[in-house]
């Protein structure tokens, strides 16, 4: 399986247990090359402000750390800088642009200027917008002429999922999964009967 098979598939996917073993694992090497990396290569400072306000706002830090402490923006980052074809990522930088120019529109602020609870109402909208643009994805239905916030917005959510729940803290504290799982060591092989 390719970079671009996985992405088609985070695309499409309802949820991220239905992906195959196979693209979570690559989407798990992606998140493990963040832990490598030293810098952002694609988001500038406030393009990842925005991802990262955003992406804690989808999974924010409970009892364990949300989408902020998983690195999820750097994960991001990296599927922009070495997953995504060029116009893909101009088409997400595109979005993260058109959400600040809603932010203004509206509050006269951009995103990350905004209160909480101006935020919270604009990721309301976005994410409305987002599930219409879902369910036309879902019904074959063409989905030229959507909002470039609300592709990014549907984009954001899905990358945070992944980002998120294959990180170590996503895996391990979230979902008290064990990244290796327990080995038994050597025992008998019984005799099957049928």
């Amino acid at each position: 399986m390719d970079r671009r098979e996985v992405l088609r598939l985070l695309g499409s996917a309802a949820a991220i247990s239905a992906l195959p073993l196979e693209a979570l694992t690559m989407i798990r090497q992606a998140n493990a090359e963040i832990a490598e990396s030293t810098c952002l290569r694609t988001l500038n400072a406030h393009q990842n402000a925005t991802v990262t306000t955003i992406a804690e706002m989808i999974i924010p830090a409970t009892d364990t750390p949300g989408a902020k402490g998983a690195k999820v923006n750097e994960f991001i980052d990296l599927l922009l800088t070495e997953w995504y074809e060029p116009s893909e990522t101009k088409e997400y930088l595109d979005g993260l642009n058109d959400v600040d120019a809603r932010s203004k529109e509206k509050f006269s602020a951009v995103f990350v200027e905004c209160t909480a609870a101006q935020q919270t109402e604009l990721l309301s909208e976005f994410d409305a917008g987002a599930m219409k643009f879902a369910a036309m994805q879902k019904q074959g239905l063409p989905t030229t002429g959507t909002l470039p916030r609300t592709k990014f917005f549907y984009q954001t959510k899905k990358l945070t999922l992944a980002g998120y729940y294959t990180s170590e803290i996503g895996f391990t504290q979230e979902l008290g999964r064990s990244i290796i799982p327990p080995h038994a060591g050597c025992v008998p092989v019984r005799e099957v009967t049928r």
